[in-house]
């Protein structure tokens, strides 16, 4: 029988897309399209792709808050206004590539009121831009070239809303279209300006053609229709006007009006309809009808608005009527003084092009409306503050799913518990989002169960919440379902702060819908287990949710619980504490023919050994192993049999605050509150990857089923789905090292055939400066030891086709090769090479050629790095290659300094070396031969004489 293979460890994730603050509060701006969105992220704004979630650009800003944005009716121009007062006009991308560089303004004018500017309309035509300051002041400006065409004075106070009324008549062609300007102020006053160009070169003072008087609280919102004909006008002070402003006389005028005393001249706008909307107004507009309705009559003609304001929802209005056809969104009940408030709606902004309604909420929420479905078709979270806890879901998950469907629809939504009472769903591949109503304080845990169809929560106010899907929502063509709460259980008198349901077999061909049972821990150190066998996985639309029971209550820990797990196969508890402890528990969960059920825990042992408090506990998903991270900055593995500590990773910074299993047990995922996330490998305790894209705790982490992908959550808003790349990479190290086999071939091969220009272009592709030393190294020494010394002798380098190499080396190459010349001179070894190399170069190239070549190296490296604004744009390659000359050059001449003095010192020696040898000999290597033959009788003399004298 064949064992099975291991699985492979993972080695390699990477960034594959990003959940990030994408609105924090302030102006809003839409394209005409619908399908790009400008919002505020701090001091800076940011174009996002509506359908999926994702951020295209940034616009550099002035580090000051943005006060008024608005988009062209062409999209071509974004126009914003600073609270320094300043005038930013930039270019909208034109396609929907991602790019990481910041888009500057085409247009800034450093100063364009004197007061901050809060409300800013571009007309139909995309040529103007209207701006109305705090100081009562409008100005006009012509966005193309950038002037003041129209100053409009004498309004009461701050300017709170503004309208072009630029009207659209197939029927006038060829006549004098004029162009009028609808002001709001806080004064309560609706001003009128004509904006023709007869009224501009009358050279009279602007004043307005009508004064309309009938709120009695600053305005908020204006629109006028596209034939010119009707004005809305709606305010704080809870109603919406309707105006006649066309210059003929109104059919709709009154019989009381129409036998005014002379005080309104014949053609006067006039007041038509008041309605009462009963809240605060903060947008109003008119709906767009067909372009059929056109040509008919006004009495015929459909007139209808939109209002937005605190209750946080969108009225659609029959404005002849006044009464309200429908609604957009859900009016809560119930609520605080606080959450009414972040409910409320600032902006609505209006799309015809795909009768879309947005409303922009005090809670940096977007929502967008379908006017023909008058549905919720998507919302996007703006901001999401600090992230606690994140669960995989699988909605849309079938009862029998095939293995291929079953991939498809598993872990398609995501839940983030964020320092709010609302819970978020996401959709993983769209990032529309739900928010999940029914805490009344903050959302401290998350999990999920029935293979991620049922969401659990605990939170702050004491009590814990189970969540489904809407049986008339699970449909697969919705990218974000509506989720109901089925289920509470309250009991605990703390805040529940750790949650674990039953778990589901994973061998398990079928899903099992029904809940088993559920445990909660708490700050009141207790541990409940929950009854869910009664608890529907689906919710049913206005049911109210079911009070779950507690089976059992345990004093488990002499601190807060921080984490509960249960392991698979549903017989074990582990619970972590900060008491520095965690405790592993038996289930026993019984449940008998009548429907009730038994439910209890005992504890089997403590795990005791960490020095902080334990953080994250987490069962081996296939061996009976427990893993925990705790504040001491360590993981540890445990031993079920006697709770016994076997393997201790160390690595991260600081208090280890989540962890998981994947790959068949053989490696771990842990989050820290240094902002990192790590992959080790269980069985030599290393660590094979960290993830950093976080700047706080990591305090939330979920791997999906198929363990390709890691998401986590961070303090620092920000959520990160990281994706396996290990297969990828290995075959990207493949592919470079055949790549490099053949390259380093190539250049034997241009070795052995003396092919020295090709070897030495190789040799600087593949940046290998090594290699370029032993080959003129190798050259220098052939050349010297050759019989020959023809070819050294007129050679710079030992070599004349290395010369010419070197004489007609290219710009950036020349650079390179000069810059292995300054390493090469930093060492004692390679200097010798380097003087060589460094003195063929400077006596074969002009000064001008080496200076080019640095600047053709600038010129390259500047390609990808940010364009340059202003002067800096304007330096010439020379200048730049100069400065790069520089640097070199300082940096050879002062080791070249040392070798040459280090060589002197040697020459001075060897001197010395041959003074000593000419001592040593006593001076007979200098003497005649003369002298050695006389001084060799006389020995022989000596000698005789000395024999003589011994014989007798």
């Amino acid at each position: 029988m064949v064992a099975p293979s291991r699985p492979k460890l993972k080695t390699a994730f990477k960034k594959s897309r990003v959940i990030a603050p994408l609105y924090t509060g302030g102006p809003v701006a839409v394209t005409p399209d619908g399908n790009r969105l400008v919002t505020c992220v701090g001091e800076e704004a940011v174009l996002t792709e509506v359908q999926e979630g994702r951020e295209i650009c940034r616009f550099a800003g002035d580090t000051e808050s943005i006060t008024a944005m608005c988009i062209s009716p062409s999209a071509s121009h974004l126009v914003l206004f600073t609270s320094a007062l300043a005038l930013r006009i930039y270019e909208l991308p034109k396609d929907n590539t991602p790019t990481p560089k910041p888009v500057h303004p085409i247009r800034v004018v450093a100063r364009a009121h004197d007061a901050p500017v809060h409300v800013c309309k571009t007309d139909p035509t995309s040529t103007y831009l209207a701006s109305g300051s705090a100081d009562g002041v409008v100005k006009v400006w012509d966005i193309a070239r950038g002037y003041v065409t129209h100053v409009l004075k004498g309004h009461g106070g701050v300017v709170s809303a503004l309208a072009f009324d630029y009207p659209f008549d197939p029927s006038s062609v060829g006549r004098e279209r004029r162009m009028r300007l609808v002001t709001g102020c806080v004064d309560t006053k609706i001003r009128i300006f004509d904006l023709s160009a007869t009224a501009s070169r009358s050279g009279a003072a602007a004043k307005p053609e009508a004064v309309l008087e009938g709120h009695v609280s600053v305005p908020r919102g204006l629109d006028v229709s596209r034939d010119g004909k009707w004005l809305v006008s709606g305010g704080r002070d809870s109603v919406v006007l309707v105006w006649d402003i066309s210059t003929k006389t109104s059919e709709y005028t009154t019989t009381k009006s129409s036998k005014a005393k002379g005080k309104e001249k014949d053609g006067a706008p006039q007041l038509i309809k008041t309605i009462p909307v009963l809240e605060r107004v903060e947008a109003v507009g008119l709906l767009r009808q067909d372009d059929d309705l056109v040509g008919e009559s006004s009495a015929n003609a459909k007139l209808q608005l939109y209002t937005g304001g605190e209750k946080g929802v969108v009225k659609v209005w029959d404005a002849r009527k006044g009464s309200v056809l429908y609604t957009l969104g859900e009016e809560l009940d119930n609520l605080t003084d606080v959450q009414e408030e972040q409910r409320q709606i600032v902006d609505v902004l209006y799309v015809p092009s795909t009768s879309t309604v947005i409303s922009v909420h005090a809670d940096q929420n977007i929502l967008f409306h379908s006017l023909t479905t008058r549905s919720l078709t998507r919302q996007l979270i703006g901001f999401n503050d600090e992230i606690v806890d994140v669960s995989l879901l699988s909605p849309f998950l079938s009862q029998k799913p095939s293995t291929s469907t079953a991939n498809k629809l598993s872990d398609t939504h995501v839940a983030l518990a964020t320092n709010s009472s609302l819970i978020r769903v996401y959709s993983t591949t769209t990032l529309d989002a739900r928010l999940l109503s029914g805490h009344s304080e903050i959302v401290l845990c998350l999990d999920h169960g029935a293979q991620g169809r049922v969401l659990a929560s605990g939170s702050k106010d004491r009590s814990a919440r189970i969540w489904a899907p809407l049986a008339s929502s699970s449909q697969v063509t919705q990218s974000v379902p509506e989720w109901g709460c089925v289920a509470v259980c309250e009991g605990h008198t703390e805040s529940v702060g750790a949650i674990a349901l039953s778990r589901n077999a994973p061998s398990d061909d079928t899903l099992n819908d029904k809940l088993r049972f559920m445990f909660t821990g708490s700050q009141d150190r207790t541990i409940k287990m929950w009854d869910l066998s009664s608890v529907s996985p689906s919710a049913e639309p206005g049911s109210e949710p079911q009070k779950c029971k507690s089976l059992t209550t345990h004093k488990a820990h002499d601190k807060d619980i921080n984490s509960l797990d249960v392991a698979p196969n549903n017989r074990l508890l582990v619970s972590g504490s900060q008491d520095r402890t965690a405790k592993v528990w038996e289930i026993e969960y019984i449940e008998y023919d009548n429907g009730s059920v038994r439910g209890e825990v005992k504890l089997l042992g403590t795990c005791k050994g960490h020095k902080r408090g334990v953080w994250t506990v987490r069962f081996g998903r296939t061996e009976r192993v427990l893993a925990t991270g705790s504040g001491d900055k360590t993981v540890k593995l445990w031993n079920l049999d006697d709770f016994t500590c076997v393997k201790t990773f160390e690595g991260h910074t600081n208090s280890v605050l989540r962890i998981d299993f994947i790959n068949a047990g053989m490696q771990m995922v842990s989050t820290a509150s240094d902002g990192l996330v790590k992959l080790w490998n269980v069985r030599d305790e290393s660590c094979a990857a960290t993830m950093d894209n976080h700047e706080d705790k990591v305090w939330a982490l979920a791997v999906t089923s198929d363990e390709k992908t890691i998401i986590s959550g961070a303090a620092d808003s920000v959520v990160t789905f990281w994706e396996d790349c290990t297969v990828e990479q290995e075959q990207e190290k493949e592919a470079k090292r055949a790549e490099l086999v053949l390259k380093e071939q190539d250049f034997l091969n241009y070795l052995s055939l003396q092919d020295y220009r090709n070897a030495i272009l190789l040799a600087l592709a593949m940046d290998q400066p090594g290699r370029l030393h032993t080959l003129f190294k190798n050259i220098s020494s052939s050349s010297s030891s050759t019989e020959d010394s023809t070819i050294s002798s007129h050679s710079l380098t030992g070599h004349p086709a290395v010369d010419e190499v070197i004489r007609t080396l290219g710009g950036t190459d020349l650079a390179k090769l000069l810059r292995y010349v300054r390493t090469w001179n930093a060492n004692a070894k390679t200097s010798d090479v380097a003087q060589r190399v460094l003195h063929a170069v400077f006596k074969l190239r002009a000064a001008e050629d080496i200076v080019g070549a640095f600047g053709e190296e600038n010129a390259l490296v500047s390609v990808f790095s940010e364009a340059s604004e202003g002067a800096g744009a304007s330096l010439s390659k020379e200048n730049k290659g100069a400065s790069a000359l520089r640097e070199l050059i300082e940096a050879l001449v002062p080791y070249t300094e040392r070798h040459l003095s280090r060589m002197e010192k040697l020459v001075q020696e060897s001197y010395i070396v041959d003074y000593l040898l000419g001592e040593m000999d006593d001076g007979r290597f200098d003497d005649d031969e003369e002298e050695d033959e006389e001084n060799a009788d006389v020995y022989a003399n000596m000698d005789v004489d000395a024999a003589v004298s011994v014989t007798g």
